[in-house]
C-alpha cells in the first residue's frame, strides 16, 4: 500500500488543531487546510495549502477532499449548543463522511475523548457524550479505514481554557487523577500514526507522563509558571449547577467538570507509546516553557 502523503485538516486553527497541523507539516506531509477564515489559516501556516470550506457545505468539502488521501478532523460541540441544533460532530460529520466517500478518501482521523467513557457511571448522563460516542460509531461504520485518538486532559487548558486573567478557574473536588498531556506531544503522535499507516484502522489512547488531580495539576502549573502571578479560584459545583439553569455555557461546564473530577482514568496508553512514541513534556516543563 502507498503511504499517506496528502492530508486535509478540518479544525486546524484551534488550540489542538494548531500543534497537530504544525507537526504534520514538520513531518513532511502535504497539508491542505479547510477553513472559513482563509487569511487566518494562511498566516498561521504559510507552508500549507488553504481552501475555503465549511462542514455545513458538502460541496465545499468535496472540492477540498478531491485529490487528497486522508482527512484529520478536530470537531467540537459549542458550549452554547442545545441538543437538537446543527452540530459539527453530528450533522457536520455526516457531510464529511459523504464527501469522503465521494472523493475516495483512504483514511479518516478523529480526535475524540477519554472522559466520555464516564457516561453511565454514577448515574451520569449527558447528551454531549452521546453525540461524541455516536461520532465514533459513525466513523467505524463508514467503511473507510480510520485513526481515532482518545486523549486525556491537555496541559494547554491552563493557558487557554482554565485561565481568566491571573486566575486558574476550578470547580468542585477533583477525585480522579488525569494523565495530562501537552498538545505538542499529541501532535507528534498523530504525525507518527500517519507515517506508520498501512491501511489498518487503529484506535489510540493519548495520555501524558504523570497523573494529577485538577488541584494537584494547578499547583504544579502555577508554581512553575513565572510569567504571571497566578492563583486558583475555585467555585462550588453545586452553585454552578444552579447558575447553569440560566446559562448554557455554565451548564456545559458543570457537566464536563463533573466528568473530569470523577472519571476513574487508568493508564492505558502503553500501545500508543510503543507505536507512536512516548510523550516527552512534563507539566512542570510545560509551565516553564510557556513562561518565556
Amino acid at each position: 500500500m502507498q503511504p499517506i502523503s496528502k492530508i486535509v485538516i478540518i479544525g486546524a486553527t484551534g488550540m489542538l488543531g494548531k500543534p497537530v497541523t504544525q507537526e504534520l507539516l514538520t513531518a513532511g506531509f502535504k497539508v491542505t487546510i479547510v477553513a472559513r477564515d482563509i487569511e487566518k489559516a494562511k498566516l498561521l501556516f504559510p507552508a500549507a495549502s488553504v481552501i475555503e470550506g465549511d462542514l455545513h457545505n458538502k460541496s465545499s468539502l468535496i472540492k477540498a477532499f478531491t485529490g487528497q488521501e486522508a482527512v484529520y478532523c478536530n470537531l467540537n460541540i459549542p458550549q452554547s449548543a442545545k441538543p437538537h441544533v446543527w452540530l459539527p460532530e453530528r450533522e457536520g460529520l455526516n457531510n464529511l463522511l459523504e464527501a469522503a466517500h465521494q472523493t475516495g478518501i483512504r483514511c479518516i482521523s478523529l480526535i475524540s475523548s477519554v472522559v466520555m467513557n464516564y457516561q453511565g457511571m454514577n448515574g451520569f448522563q449527558w447528551w454531549v457524550f452521546d453525540v461524541k460516542q455516536q461520532a465514533v460509531r459513525k466513523i467505524k461504520q463508514s467503511g473507510i479505514p480510520y485513526l481515532i485518538f482518545y486523549p486525556s486532559t491537555f496541559m494547554d487548558n491552563f493557558l487557554y481554557t482554565y485561565r481568566r486573567g491571573n486566575n486558574i478557574l476550578l470547580a468542585g473536588t477533583s477525585h480522579a487523577p488525569m494523565y495530562y498531556i501537552a498538545a505538542e506531544d499529541y501532535g507528534k503522535q498523530v504525525a507518527s500514526a500517519f507515517k506508520n499507516y498501512q491501511g489498518e484502522s487503529k484506535e489510540y489512547v493519548v495520555q501524558g507522563l504523570e497523573p494529577y488531580t485538577a488541584d494537584q495539576a494547578a499547583k504544579v502549573f502555577i508554581s512553575n509558571y513565572t510569567k504571571a502571578n497566578l492563583h486558583v479560584l475555585k467555585a462550588p459545583l453545586g452553585l454552578l449547577k444552579i447558575l447553569g439553569n440560566f446559562s448554557l455555557q455554565i451548564h456545559y461546564g458543570v457537566h464536563i467538570i463533573e466528568a473530569l473530577n470523577n472519571y476513574p482514568e487508568k493508564f492505558t496508553a502503553k500501545v500508543t507509546w510503543e507505536e507512536l512514541g512516548r510523550p516527552t513534556v512534563t507539566l512542570k516543563e510545560f509551565a516553564e516553557k510557556h513562561s518565556h
